[in-house]
């Protein structure tokens, strides 16, 4: 295994754990928190969230690792045997379970949401009734892939290693 391939792993096993750690707290604290504000400020502060998000680190990291996923994933069928295997679910159920999950379910509920205006009972029905919940499941989705995205990948890294070392 050259260095640099070795190298990419590991900070690619970071990446994965830092944006899973993002997820994370929502799904463990953040959402709970703003369904406590009673629905009006909750609406107004996720609409905030989902603008904020779009700064430089987090949407490289969440949308950089899509393309580095698809390529961890050929790499375990060049890689072969069960470390491949390793690398090769992992850059699947991060692109699928991580990447995919927030283009298909994440996204189109930030987007209806941010359409809402906040003070709204409307907005107020939706939040409570299908956001909170639908989108916080689908989040702790996301959380779950990026763990397991993440332990995969370092056990394939540390199976390889040793296999090499042998």
């Amino acid at each position: 295994m050259s260095p640099f391939f070795s190298l990419s792993l590991q900070l690619i096993v970071i990446a994965y754990a830092l944006v899973g750690g993002v997820f994370l707290a929502f799904s463990d604290f953040i959402m709970r928190a703003l369904a406590q504000t009673g629905g009006h400020a909750g609406v107004e502060a996720m609409q905030a969230v989902n603008r904020a998000v779009f700064r430089w680190v987090f949407m490289t990291l969440f949308i950089g690792l899509a393309p580095v996923s698809l390529a961890v994933a050929a790499s375990g069928f060049i890689v072969g045997g069960g470390p491949g295997v390793m690398l090769t679910l992992a850059g699947l159920i991060y692109a699928i379970g991580c990447f995919g999950v927030t283009v298909v379910v994440n996204v189109p509920m930030n987007e209806t949401l941010a359409r809402m205006d906040a003070a709204s009972d409307t907005a107020r029905a939706y939040w409570t009734e299908v956001y909170l919940p639908r989108w916080t499941l689908w989040n702790s989705v996301r959380t779950v892939a990026c763990a397991a995205a993440s332990g995969l990948l370092l056990l394939g890294l540390l199976w390889l290693a040793e296999t090499q070392a042998a």
